[in-house]
């Protein structure tokens, strides 16, 4: 777990940076904002209240392979911010995770990254609120072209990798190398060769982004923030209005003086011919109390469709080995859909 919190610190310190130094463009040149795809209608008055807040950050594969499509959230991380407190509370949430798609027409139960896929922004918000009995305020996605272009903007990276990364074409070697835009993404897309499964790949994802971070804080390259932000607004959509993202930085960048960020674990099961991780009721209980109370929220027992097919589920959390976990059962529109 230490290894893990040591990341997600590395992603806020990144968040923040980025935040603050697009937060000064912002109020020299608010030009900068025409490129990015933000919501003309406030969904949450919390920013103009200085409120404290929560944000859904969603990685999606779109922009890769030539991808036009919505793609997947394969990142999703949801992060609580109280600027009175001083805190940040921040929790990565597994993409293979059993959720229910909230606000699909039937019941629907499926990995919880392709909500993004079915209903955009606003499905992953009410999808990932309703599985971890938070508000989820606002919401922020990201594609995989603006990694490329964000790596490729500092002239490459410099990583260490333990072990051989190949995908799509593209080998990166253990060891110390230089990547490209280009090879950064295949270094942080595969998953499937690495023994560690998706932990592995988030780490190797952080591990870009905090080199990015280390590179981006250099003059020669804060000078030129402007022609980034414009070449990353078509692949940046947020439901935060332009007012608000130019307020946020100002408002909330105190609320990173105390992190505490968490990984959701889940166990391994074999549902319908693919591989999931179920989030066990504890586990839910456990991170719903923490961002509940970085909200200023009282403790709240988290009810929904998960715990109730975790209850049913007992035998599959007592054995170790067990990899049966039964979604059938509460009535008769219940189903998993693996098409996403």
């Amino acid at each position: 777990m230490k290894i893990f919190k040591r990341i997600m610190i590395s992603i806020v310190a990144i968040i923040a940076i980025l935040a603050v130094m697009i937060g000064i463009y912002i109020h020299q040149n608010k030009e900068a904002l025409k490129s990015v795809d933000t919501s003309k209608n406030s969904v949450s008055q919390k920013v103009d209240q200085d409120k404290p807040v929560s944000i859904l950050l969603l990685g999606a594969d779109t922009g890769a392979d030539g991808r036009v499509d919505r793609g997947n959230s394969d990142t999703m991380m949801l992060i609580t911010l109280n600027p009175k407190t001083k805190k940040t509370v921040i929790y990565s949430i597994p993409r293979d995770s059993v959720a229910e798609m909230v606000g699909d027409k039937t019941k629907n139960v499926q990995k919880i990254n392709a909500a993004y896929n079915i209903g955009k922004s606003k499905m992953a918000k009410n999808t990932v609120g309703e599985l971890l009995n938070v508000p989820v305020d606002y919401s922020v996605a990201v594609n995989m072209a603006a990694l490329k272009k964000t790596v490729n903007f500092v002239g490459g990276v410099t990583i260490k990798s333990d072990m051989k990364v190949s995908f799509d074409g593209v080998t990166v070697p253990k060891g110390t190398h230089h990547l490209n835009g280009t090879k950064a993404l295949t270094y942080v897309r595969m998953r499937y060769e690495d023994p560690r499964g998706d932990y592995g790949r988030q780490i190797r994802q952080q591990q870009i982004l905090k080199a990015v971070a280390k590179k981006m804080a250099q003059p020669k390259y804060l000078i030129h923030l402007p022609k980034l932000i414009k070449e990353l607004g078509p692949d940046i959509s947020t439901d935060l209005t332009d007012k608000q993202l130019e307020e946020f930085p100002m408002k909330y960048h105190n609320s990173g003086k105390t992190i505490k960020s968490h990984q959701l674990q889940g166990k391994s099961a074999w549902i319908n011919g693919s591989s999931y991780q179920v989030l066990s009721t504890n586990t839910l209980q456990k991170a719903s109390d923490k961002l509940r109370k970085n909200l200023g929220l009282p403790d709240d027992t988290v009810s929904n469709t998960e715990t109730k097919l975790n209850k049913q589920n007992k035998a599959f959390f007592e054995d170790d080995d067990n990899t049966d976990y039964d979604t059938h059962g509460l009535d008769k529109t219940y189903y998993t859909n693996n098409t996403y």
